[in-house]
């Protein structure tokens, strides 16, 4: 039960972003609750011991870490630490009917040789080069201005100084740069993938989502690295708990809110163990369900495009390609069926409302990083985990039979990998205590079902540019603090803290920053 009837800050949501907003304002003197309504905090970032009597705890859902400023881990004194690949990503491929791949990693000259020997030249590794030195000089200035007060778009424009990439990443189809920039239907595949994750959309969709995805894939932390967080995901959440709990605030987990009702001035939060006043409440939960909680219409449907899937492993599988070591191969991202014309193929096969034929995915595997997320005797024994994460899978066709969908998709995915593999996944696969395979896989709609991610997308709506937008006006006083920030609803005092906010999505703590600082300027 809440100990007070009445709180500066009520956070609805105990996910990573409620709990790094919660940190802010206590430490800040201010009163807080969290209410969450599962019996843990963490949300969609938590370490999970998935399978029945087995020592491995694995990030059930958000696995990899990028945007999560350092300047978060410093204020609020989070012992949490991350750690680097060596290997960025391993794509296998056939050419010429010979089993072959490309290695980004180890080294530029062990990278040049891995794209001279997949392509026939120097060129695809130049231009790579050329083209991922733009996007790390826009991460080096485009990131630092996620923890502050939102720029115009002219401002934003004006910090990253150049044209050329202005334009090819904010106003044209990314498929047009990346075809103007690459000519090898993998290495375009490879850059395409993470203007994709999690989002359903072409190279050249006109509302350039794909864009924005993929903007925030390569700023993080001003060098667009994807790091693995030591201990899991769970380690994270747990030390944000901590920090909150320190700070003096109050979390109630197994209470799940049901309502907010505010005059602009005050709020009422209702849930199933009473009613709460609050001066303000922060809203760590997607657009939609803030519109049930307020008892509003709902924003435009949201949906999620993914398929994620967790295995314990006895041993790596071997590889086709005898050159790479499956230890090097699966430590960074192995891409699976993600080619520039095999992804365009998997979205028109999915608009059209059938599953791909070649469904595309990423897997990396945690444990050759971070081996504490493994009990000892697995450790010493070999085992590995696998995380994959399943392209152009929309909600949509999931809705007639989610869990026979879910299976079949499961299974293709699989096969494809099987394809590049010298000796089927199943082999390897550990058994739990029960004697079943050590798999799991959750579609978007599982996703909507276990953590309120409207139609399972993992963003809780499409990404915004990082600049304010004259369209979002109607939140209310384009010069309040909580429009400033981007965590502005149509109510004064309930703010948006979650991935929903302007600057969301991703394990970051971004927006429940920046609805801290709102709150903060406000008084």
């Amino acid at each position: 039960m809440p100990e007070r009837t009445s709180y500066d800050a009520v956070i609805v949501g105990g996910g990573h972003n409620g709990l790094v907003a919660a940190a802010y304002l206590a430490r800040a003197g201010r009163s807080v609750l969290v209410l969450e309504r599962l019996d843990h905090t963490g949300g969609a970032a938590v370490s999970t011991r998935a399978f029945a009597g087995v020592d491995a705890r694995l990030s059930r859902y958000s696995y990899l870490v990028s945007l999560l400023p350092p300047k978060i881990v410093r204020d609020l004194g989070l012992r949490f630490a991350v750690r680097k690949r060596t290997v960025s990503s391993y794509t296998p491929a056939v050419r010429d009917g010979r089993p072959t791949g490309l290695l980004v990693g180890g080294g530029e000259a062990r990278t040049r040789t891995a794209f001279a020997e997949l392509t026939g030249s120097d060129r695809e590794f130049t231009a790579w080069q050329r083209f991922y030195g733009t996007t790390g000089r826009l991460a080096e200035r485009v990131f630092p201005t996620l923890t502050e007060p939102l720029p115009t778009r002219a401002a934003l424009r004006a910090t990253i100084d150049d044209d050329a990439t202005w334009h090819a990443l904010f106003e044209r189809p990314l498929g047009e740069v990346v075809e103007e920039t690459f000519t090898d239907d993998l290495v375009r595949g490879v850059v395409l993938t993470d203007a994709l994750i999690g989002t359903f959309a072409t190279a050249h969709d006109p509302s350039l989502r794909q864009n924005r995805c993929f903007l925030y894939h390569v700023i993080g932390g001003g060098t667009g690295d994807w790091d693995v967080p030591i201990g899991g995901m769970g380690a994270l959440t747990d030390a944000l708990a901590d920090a909150a709990r320190r700070a003096g605030a109050e979390i109630v987990t197994d209470c799940e809110v049901t309502g907010i009702a505010t005059d602009g001035r005050t709020a009422e939060v209702t849930c199933d163990q009473g009613t709460v006043g609050a001066r303000r409440v922060l809203v760590n939960a997607a657009p939609r369900e803030l519109a049930r909680l307020l008892g509003e219409a709902p924003p435009p449907p949201a949906e999620g495009a993914q398929l994620k899937v967790n295995m314990l492993l006895t041993r790596l599988p071997r590889l086709r390609d005898t050159r790479v070591d499956p230890r090097e191969a699966f430590s960074g991202t192995f891409h699976i069926a993600e080619g520039y014309g095999q992804l365009e193929s998997a979205y028109q096969q999915a608009a059209s409302g059938t599953l791909p034929a070649s469904p595309p995915s990423e897997i990396y595997c945690h444990s050759l990083t971070d081996p504490s997320i493994l009990g000892a005797d697995l450790v010493r024994q070999g085992y590995q985990t696998l995380t994959l994460f399943g392209l152009h899978a929309p909600a949509s066709l999931f809705t007639t039979d989610n869990a026979a969908t879910r299976d079949r998709l499961l299974a293709a995915t699989l096969a494809e990998l099987d394809t590049h593999l010298a000796e089927p996944l199943a082999d390897c696969l550990a058994h739990d205590a029960d004697g079943r395979p050590c798999i799991e896989a959750r579609s978007p709609l599982d996703l909507d079902r276990e953590l309120g991610l409207p139609g399972g997308n993992i963003f809780h709506r499409d990404l915004a540019f990082p600049y304010a937008d004259p369209a979002d006006e109607a939140l209310g006083d384009a010069r309040s603090a909580p429009a400033r920030w981007g965590v502005a609803t149509t109510h004064p005092n309930v703010l948006l803290c979650g991935a929903g906010a302007v600057r969301g999505g991703g394990v970051s703590g971004i927006p429940g920053h920046n609805a801290a600082m709102a709150v903060l300027e406000e008084g």
